[in-house]
């Protein structure tokens, strides 16, 4: 079925007025105090819902990135290569910081002519 572009008009024409009263204070379904509490209620009730929807979501991603961090730190890189949490691979981590300034010293060295330097 081929939708015509007047059929389309049409059809939103006739959708607005429904939409454009959704929040008319003019609405006679809400002139009575009544009604409007029985709106605000169901209103506060939806938005009651959606924020311990959010929390309890919100709590879950929590739960779930702890459990993540912890078990990719339990077994992340340092851990991988033996080190342990007793700061190995800390040690490990400065001992290579120091070897390679050795290192670029040494190249520094050759490049400015000390080619004693350069057998390193």
């Amino acid at each position: 079925m081929r939708v015509t572009p007047l059929l389309a008009a049409a059809l939103i024409a006739a959708a607005l007025p429904g939409a454009a009263r959704a929040d008319d204070p003019a609405d006679t379904s809400m002139r009575s105090s009544a009604a409007r509490m029985r709106d605000h209620e169901a209103i506060r009730r939806m938005n009651q819902a959606q924020l311990d929807y959010v929390r309890q979501r919100d709590a879950r991603w929590a739960r779930e990135y702890r459990q993540q961090t912890g078990r990719s730190q339990s077994s992340g890189y340092g851990a991988s290569y033996g080190y342990g949490d007793d700061g190995g691979y800390a040690q490990a981590q400065a001992q290579y910081q120091r070897d390679l300034a050795a290192w670029r010293q040494a190249v520094a060295d050759c490049r400015a002519g000390y080619y004693d330097a350069c057998g390193r």
